[in-house]
């Protein structure tokens, strides 16, 4: 359908301009009456968070979102953008979006007054009435509201010209949604300046007698902590926000599952086939989930569901690399890979220790326990006595790197009683007679029953070995 280019035939069309606020509750109210989400790609928050920015965008506030790093607070920001209208006519030329019926800027008003219904419309995509800064303690005026331009004042105009200013950020989202990550960090003298924006929806520039009145969403996001650490918002800012929104880390195991596996970006290319176990991404979930209830990890910072994505791909790409070692094309994660997990951990959570050198032990720790929840939750306990009946005074399992999947099937047949176990672990899996998986599989039964003191365990190097206690 063609869009019209002029202002008259922008009459005739019949497009009528509405606030911002309105066009997002519009836009809201079709999504939820046909029952669809409003952020599909954001996982765990159907139940707590969505209800809440339900409400705030059908009270047409302005928002808010209080929580953790890696709570998907930016995301779901940039995602607002998908409920305005695809596309918005302005006059042609504007700097700050003008509404081709009620322009603010000189500039348009000029425009406007002189062509009459010849006026040009130009037309924005959705995408392109998003504006975002991340608040920096060096972030001025100038950069949210506008400045004077100098080198406009060398062209020779006035400083009383209003066509003598440059527009800031805010200005230039005007009819569309502008927000601000880690607020608190905006100095206070700053934030000051958004106080007009937001209730009076006016901004002035150095002492011009100009008032924009902007038609503008404003969205921030922050840390619980910041209101002390770093800065906090002045109580006036606060107090103009509609809606404080409070995210959180996802609740269930499931809920972490489901979001690493939509987000993991796991190696492609050449000729290897990865596979990751179910009960292998439960692991790198519990594994943050251990994280966020240990007194030795610092809650204040939070542990970020990026913990467990990071781990997810370093677990594989461990994998990966074990695979082209031993001149596989498949590559399965198992217990064996989960040593490269303190690599991608270690920079993403705090550890609350007065003694040096605890850190690695700690985060071994948090993977142990991982283990046993999963092995605990996934593997039968009447099968746990089976195994273990099944070793004798003799018997040595080998584990480790440098161990072929195919000895992992040639263990299986020698010892039946990992049989049950192993189809219990494998009775969801989309492929569960390659021997990867059977070797995944027979690796957490034996480590979780190792875990559990069923079965003892001796680390030699890259190896491991399993015997009777």
């Amino acid at each position: 359908m063609s869009r019209p280019e002029t202002l008259g035939a922008l009459r005739a069309s019949g497009w009528r301009s509405v606030p911002v606020h309105e066009e997002l509750r519009r836009n809201a109210i079709a999504r939820i009456r046909a029952g669809e989400p409003l952020f599909p790609r954001v996982l765990g928050y159907e139940n707590t968070v969505a209800p809440q920015l339900e409400n705030a965008l059908l009270a047409g506030h302005d928002i808010i979102f209080l929580g953790e790093r890696g709570q998907a607070k930016t995301r779901i920001i940039r995602g607002l953008t998908a409920l305005l209208d695809e596309w918005m006519p302005i006059v042609a030329g504007s700097e700050i979006n003008d509404d081709p019926y009620h322009p603010v800027s000189r500039h348009a008003r000029e425009l406007v007054a002189e062509m009459g219904d010849d006026t040009p419309i130009a037309w924005v995509h959705r995408d392109d009435r998003f504006g975002e800064k991340l608040a920096t303690p060096d972030t001025s005026i100038a950069d949210l509201i506008g400045e004077v331009d100098p080198i406009k004042i060398a062209e020779g105009r006035y400083l009383s010209d209003e066509l003598t200013l440059h527009y800031g950020l805010v200005p230039r989202t005007n009819r569309g949604i502008f927000a601000i990550n880690e607020l608190p960090d905006l100095a206070e003298r700053i934030q000051v300046g958004l106080l007009n924006v937001l209730e009076e929806r006016d901004v002035q520039i150095r002492g011009h007698k100009v008032r924009l009145p902007l038609d503008v969403v404003l969205v921030a996001s922050a840390n619980p902590e910041d209101y002390t650490n770093r800065g906090r918002i002045i109580t006036p800012l606060k107090d103009r926000f509609g809606s404080q929104i409070r995210t959180h880390y996802p609740l269930d195991l499931d809920t972490e599952v489901a979001i690493v596996e939509q987000e993991a970006h796991l190696p492609a290319g050449g000729d290897i086939e990865v596979t990751v176990p179910s009960f292998m991404t439960e692991i790198v979930a519990a594994v943050s989930h251990a994280a966020r209830a240990s007194n030795q990890v610092s809650q204040r910072s939070g542990v970020s569901v990026r913990l467990s994505i990071a781990n997810q791909e370093v677990m594989v790409a461990n994998a990966v690399r074990r695979s082209l070692r031993a001149g596989s094309d498949r590559a399965v994660p198992r217990v064996t890979d989960l040593e490269a997990l303190p690599a991608a951990t270690a920079g993403k959570i705090e550890i609350e220790t007065l003694e040096e050198g605890r850190e690695g032990e700690i985060l071994h720790k948090l993977v142990r326990s991982a283990v046993l929840r999963v092995f605990k939750e996934r593997v039968p306990p009447h099968t746990h006595r089976l195994v273990v009946d099944a070793f004798d005074d003799e018997t040595v399992v080998d584990t480790g790197e440098d161990v072929t999947d195919e000895a992992y099937v040639d263990l299986l047949r020698r010892m039946p009683a990992l049989e049950e176990p192993v189809r219990a672990l494998l009775a969801d899996e989309e492929v569960t007679e390659a021997a990867g998986m059977v070797a995944s599989a027979v690796e957490l039964v034996l480590e979780g029953l190792h875990l559990s003191k069923r079965l003892n365990k001796d680390a030699l190097g890259p190896r491991a070995q399993y015997r009777l206690r």
